[in-house]
């Protein structure tokens, strides 16, 4: 499916990672190939193809789109996660929750509906197909 070439460029793509440290505030989309650590305060969508960690200091007000994910803070919106999701003891959601696997620690609390055992979908990043995308940055 992928050239050599284009497989190196997806590999290091997503062994990338990301950190928006405590006191940052984003505002706008986030969009990643790689893991990405919220530490700070996010005012829009987040949308990884891997790990997305959130920090006990850490604010979304957006949706959340992740492959993986680890929540210790607060986000207000939809999480959808295609396969883990980790609520630890300071999480905060207040919003809809859909994962395949949930686990839900001592302390965590969540505001909205829950729907688990979704088939994992395919998370695209940019506008364009990966495909494309990947050959538009070769």
């Amino acid at each position: 499916m992928f050239n050599k070439q284009e497989q190196k460029v997806a590999e290091e793509m997503s062994n990338s990672s990301n950190i928006i440290g405590k006191g940052t505030i984003l505002e706008g989309s986030l969009e990643t190939f790689g893991n990405i650590r919220i530490e700070g305060k996010v005012i829009g969508n987040i949308k990884t193809k891997s790990k997305a960690a959130f920090g006990q200091s850490s604010q979304v007000d957006g949706s959340v789109l992740a492959q993986n994910a680890e929540v210790a803070g607060h986000i207000t919106g939809t999480v959808e996660v295609t396969e883990v999701l980790v609520l630890k003891p300071t999480a905060v959601i207040d919003g809809d929750i859909i994962t395949n696997k949930l686990i839900v620690e001592s302390g965590a609390v969540f505001n909205g509906g829950c729907k688990m055992g979704v088939k994992s979908k395919e998370i695209k990043i940019g506008k364009a197909e990966e495909g494309s995308l990947l050959k538009a940055q070769s």
